[in-house]
């Protein structure tokens, strides 16, 4: 009896042993005929592509190939580039003019030809010639260190310049065309066209009027024409201009001081000088006087100094 308890026991524990393989079998996964399970790589995860800054990189480094941004300039001249010229960089508007023009900013090149422009120079005829002192028979003016000398004692009357007529200009005007009547004088290398007691040289807008330039020539002098005896000697003067008359013709001289004239054209400008009102035209002064009842003006002769 005990032995068959036993038997049934272990009978019992075999089954249940038996079962539990069974189960374990059929809860097992079977895997496809031919397929290979996908597993994941360790490297599948792609690799970076961000780029590593040099270590040597700054922001402002300038080469040989590209223009920097602060501090140079990218200069076009004959289609090179060169960098670090010291100018501007990148200002198309300011660019850099030089004579016979290159624009590179604009990519024009632009030649100016100054060859007919001129230096208006109207001093040729405004340095005074002096005349001895002792031969003023008046003491100077004095004022601020000058000596201001003339024959005739000083007389104010407002400076009202004088109408030469249609033909007459004053310095510094300009024509845009010469006229017929015109002739060409040549002084000290200098072109002039002189027309009816004017003298004008060419510029690039026409014709400029200038002061008559000591040394020119010409064969006549304009009707009108006042004659001037200074020291002896006999000068014409009109519109500001003095000549002497020599076998070549009429020559312009400088103003001669002591010259006593009836009337200034356009271009004087009243100067205070202490007490007493000049005109001066060009670097030459006049006073104000009377003579015979009638307002003149003499060419005054500045000594300066103690």
């Amino acid at each position: 009896m005990k032995y068959r308890i036993s038997a049934t026991i272990l009978l019992v524990s075999m089954l249940a042993i038996a079962s539990s393989e069974v189960i374990a079998q059929q809860k097992k996964p079977t895997a496809k005929t031919g397929s290979r399970p996908t597993t994941k790589s360790a490297s599948a995860k792609p690799a970076s592509t961000k780029t590593t800054k040099p270590a040597s990189t700054t922001k402002n480094a300038t080469t040989n190939s590209a223009t920097t941004r602060n501090n140079t300039t990218s200069t076009k001249s004959n289609n090179n580039i060169s960098s670090n010229s010291g100018n501007r960089t990148n200002n198309i508007g300011n660019t850099n003019v030089s004579g016979n023009t290159n624009v590179s900013g604009n990519n024009v090149n632009i030649n100016i030809d100054n060859s007919k422009d001129i230096n208006v120079h109207n001093n040729h005829n405004t340095v005074v010639r002096n005349n001895n002192i002792n031969s003023y028979n008046r003491p100077p003016y004095y004022w601020g260190g000058n000596r201001y000398y003339s024959y005739h004692p000083y007389y104010y009357h407002p400076y009202t310049p004088f109408y030469y007529g249609p033909v007459w200009h004053p310095w510094g005007f300009v024509v845009a065309t010469m006229a017929a009547t015109a002739i060409i004088v040549s002084v000290n290398n200098a072109q002039y066209h002189y027309d009816q007691g004017v003298w004008y040289q060419p510029q690039s807008s026409g014709y400029v009027v200038v002061s008559a330039p000591v040394g020119g020539t010409v064969t006549t002098v304009p009707s009108g024409t006042q004659t001037v005896v200074v020291n002896n000697t006999t000068n014409y003067y009109y519109g500001g201009s003095y000549y002497e008359k020599d076998s070549k013709g009429y020559t312009v001289v400088a103003p001669p001081a002591g010259a006593v004239v009836d009337n200034l054209p356009e271009g004087g400008q009243e100067i205070k000088i202490g007490d007493q009102t000049y005109v001066k035209f060009g670097e030459t002064y006049y006073s104000p006087v009377q003579v015979d009842g009638k307002s003149k003006y003499e060419v005054v002769q500045i000594e300066t100094g103690k």
